[in-house]
């Protein structure tokens, strides 16, 4: 033991560790004091980093750990710990925190994806109510078409990259001055980490086995989207390296504001002007909807601000069959040229005790607010 110290005390665990305790220990102390990475003094680090990983190598084993807890040490203390297949702590160091290439490499099956694009779609508010087709221009990876994908002038498929032996990756390994052997990881120079070459590359694609290109597509955007929404196109994205799968396309779409109507999901708000006379002896208003006009009933008396449904006028649901309501929330307009006629009949109203003013309601808006929150 280092300096007489309890190797469950350095690593700031109990006794009865688990395995997986002592190697998250490990882990955490190891981020701290590794000289490479750490912030504190180089010469402390070094210490405090060899004594802990002594500490590591004789807990992680089961039959060191079995020695040590009987007789307080464990053959010939004081030795460089032997990493064994682990290949030096920079294979050490992947294991624990991953983002090692070894792992990315060893975990890759066949070829490698297409990337997923992206293409942004304006819409008005009666497209995205009704559904669109429209053909888009988007710039994409395709197939090439000299070799057709496959990177090769003779359509010979890749072998193992000579300098890496197909692993991605170079190694280079050195020892520290505690005897420790290192190992730095690299990406392999020749294949670009991929592990595969060509031997004859097509000179078209330099053996990529694509080529960019700038193609029309016919798209369908279903009714019910909204800004922001999402529309996947399988497929249609970058082909994937040498033959792999392409990767999709995907709509995001953006519905431009309405002059009429506001919406809020699938429900949709419209102000409409209602005659002074109507609003005070009722009768039936027409209204504007997105597939013509409507009418609804006014009862007499109608005031400013009082909204009317018609159920079903609304928004479709993107997801559903479900379609939601339009809300008509009335303006009563009062006239401002009246003719002579009119100005008598108003006075004698008034005259008879009609001038009785109502209070004006809050916001057009806030009862249909209301309405939603409740």
């Amino acid at each position: 033991m280092a300096d007489g110290r309890d190797y469950y005390e350095m690593l700031g665990i109990s006794r009865e560790a688990s395995p997986e305790q002592i190697k998250r220990a490990y882990r955490r102390l190891a981020h701290r004091w590794h000289p490479d990475v750490s912030r504190e003094d180089k010469r402390e680090a070094e210490e405090r980093f060899k004594e802990i990983t002594e500490a590591y190598e004789v807990l992680s084993d089961e039959q060191k750990r079995w020695e040590y807890d009987r007789f307080g040490r464990v053959g010939s203390r004081g030795m460089a710990p032997d990493f064994g297949d682990l290949g030096g702590f920079g294979d050490l160091f992947e294991a624990f925190f991953g983002g090692g290439r070894q792992a990315r490499y060893a975990q890759r099956h066949g070829p490698e994806r297409g990337q997923d694009l992206r293409h942004d779609l304006e819409l008005t508010l009666e497209e995205a109510a009704q559904g669109v087709s429209r053909t888009i221009r988007i710039s994409r990876m395709a197939p090439c078409g000299t070799c057709g994908g496959s990177g090769s002038q003779d359509q010979a498929a890749p072998v193992a990259c000579p300098v890496c032996q197909g692993s991605g990756q170079v190694r280079q390994s050195q020892a520290s001055v505690f005897g420790m052997h290192f190992t730095s990881i690299s990406t392999c120079p020749r294949c670009q980490g991929e592990g595969l070459v060509i031997s004859n590359p097509c000179l078209q694609c330099s053996g990529r086995g694509r080529e960019r290109i700038s193609q029309e597509l016919n798209v369908t955007v279903p009714p019910g989207v909204d800004t922001g929404s999402k529309v996947q196109l399988a497929g249609e994205g970058d082909a994937g390296l040498r033959g792999g799968p392409p990767g999709d396309l995907y709509l995001v779409t953006h519905v431009r504001a309405h002059e009429v109507f506001q919406r809020r999901g699938t429900e949709l708000i419209c102000e409409v002007p209602l005659a002074f006379a109507t609003a005070a002896l009722g009768g039936t208003l027409r209204v504007p909807t997105l597939g013509g006009e409507g009418e609804v009933h006014v009862p007499a008396g109608t005031q400013t601000g009082v909204t009317f449904r018609l159920k079903g006028r609304g928004m479709p649901d993107l997801h559903s069959s479900h379609r939601g309501d339009l809300h008509v929330v009335t303006r009563v307009v009062v006239p401002t040229r009246l003719s002579e006629m009119q100005r008598r009949l108003l006075q004698e109203y008034a005259a008879a005790g009609g001038d009785q003013v109502h209070q004006e309601p809050r916001g057009i808006f806030d009862r249909v607010k209301d309405a939603f929150s409740n």
